[in-house]
C-alpha cells in the first residue's frame, strides 16, 4: 500500500490569503501585509493544540479523495471538521462491487469467498424473483457480514488546522492507512505548520 492507494485528487485553497489573515492582530495598516512566511507565522501555526495561536490555520482548506477501510473510517468520523462532500456507499452498492479488488491484504481470504457467494446467490434471486420476501434479510446478511478491511472512497474537505490535530494524534497509529495519511500530510506546501517541524530555511 503506497499514499496514492489513500490519497488522489488533492486541491488546496487560501494559503496565501490565510497567512496574511495571521498578521492582522498586529497590525495598524493591513495594505502593508503580505504572504510572506516569517517566523511569526511559523510559531503561530505550531503552538500547542488548544492554544488558539494557529487559528489562522482554519483558513487553508484541502480537499481530496480519501480511501479508507471501514475500520480506519470508524475512526476518521470522530473528527468534526474532517468533513464528507459525498462517498461510496455499500448501503446501496454493496452487491456490485468487484470484491476481488475491494478488501485489503488483511482480509482472510476465506471471507472473501463468502461475501461473493452471498452475493451471488442475492443478485441472482433478485434477478429471478424481484419480490422475493426473502431478499431484505439476505441483503442484511451482506451488510453485516461484510470485513472491516473494505476499501471505499470519499470526497473530503478539511483545513490545516483539522490536520494538524489529526496529524499529532495518527502519526504513530498502528493502521497503514493512518500512516500513510500522515506521510501525505508532510508533503503539502508548508507541512510545517502540520507537522511541528521546521525545516533549516524557516530560522534563517
Amino acid at each position: 500500500m503506497e499514499i496514492k492507494d489513500v490519497i488522489s485528487n488533492v486541491s488546496i485553497y487560501g494559503l496565501d490569503e490565510a497567512v496574511k489573515g495571521s498578521k492582522y492582530p498586529m497590525a495598524t495598516d493591513l495594505s502593508l501585509l503580505n504572504n510572506d512566511i516569517t517566523k511569526t507565522v511559523v510559531r503561530l501555526a505550531t503552538c500547542k493544540a488548544g492554544e488558539g495561536h494557529d487559528n489562522f490555520l482554519n483558513g487553508i482548506l484541502v480537499q481530496f479523495d480519501l480511501t479508507f477501510t471501514n475500520k480506519a473510517w470508524v475512526e476518521a468520523e470522530r473528527y468534526h471538521f474532517l468533513d464528507f462532500i459525498s462517498s461510496q456507499s455499500t448501503m446501496h452498492r454493496i452487491c456490485h462491487f468487484d470484491l476481488d479488488n475491494s478488501y485489503i491484504k488483511y482480509v482472510d481470504a476465506r471471507m472473501i469467498e463468502i461475501m461473493k457467494e452471498k452475493v451471488i446467490a442475492y443478485n441472482e434471486l433478485q434477478k429471478e424473483n424481484p419480490k422475493d420476501p426473502s431478499l431484505k434479510e439476505k441483503y442484511l446478511e451482506i451488510l453485516y457480514s461484510n470485513p472491516a478491511g473494505f476499501k471505499l472512497t470519499a470526497k473530503m474537505t478539511t483545513n490545516y488546522r483539522q490536520l494538524k490535530t489529526i496529524y499529532h494524534q495518527r502519526r504513530n497509529h498502528r493502521l497503514p492507512e493512518w500512516q500513510l495519511f500522515c506521510d501525505w500530510l508532510e508533503t503539502l506546501p508548508h507541512s510545517e505548520f502540520i507537522t511541528g517541524i521546521i525545516e533549516e530555511k524557516n530560522n534563517q
